[in-house]
């Protein structure tokens, strides 16, 4: 299923150069393992246009997806060890828990210069 947006998005410098170094990062293993982008795109289940894009650094492809393919090339994202992964996560948790809620506040904001 193809994701279409009906406004553009914009997306910040750094962003673009994490979205291109991740790819780039699972092409390089890709290749490292002598797989075809239709290989990868097998593996994970998804279209040879969806790898070309997450390698090509396409931001709009989900998140879910390009952590996928990260996965299945062997791209490390966080830790390689799954149980210092979990541990973090079970910290992250942690500490969202404690912070609570953000509410949205009712002030009027003076934008008037």
């Amino acid at each position: 299923m193809a994701e279409m947006e009906s406004y553009p998005r914009t997306y910040s410098k750094y962003t673009l150069e994490a979205v291109n170094l991740l790819g780039e990062q699972i092409r390089i293993s890709r290749r490292e393992r002598r797989w075809t982008q239709a290989d990868l795109a097998e593996r994970a289940g998804v279209g040879v246009r969806t790898v070309n894009r997450v390698e090509n650094g396409d931001a709009r492809v989900t998140l879910g997806t390009v952590f996928e393919l990260a996965a299945l090339t062997g791209v490390i994202l966080f830790h390689a060890d799954r149980e210092r992964l979990s541990l973090d996560l079970d910290r992250a948790r942690a500490r969202s828990a404690l912070l609570g809620r953000v509410r949205r506040r009712n002030d009027e904001v003076d934008d008037d210069f």
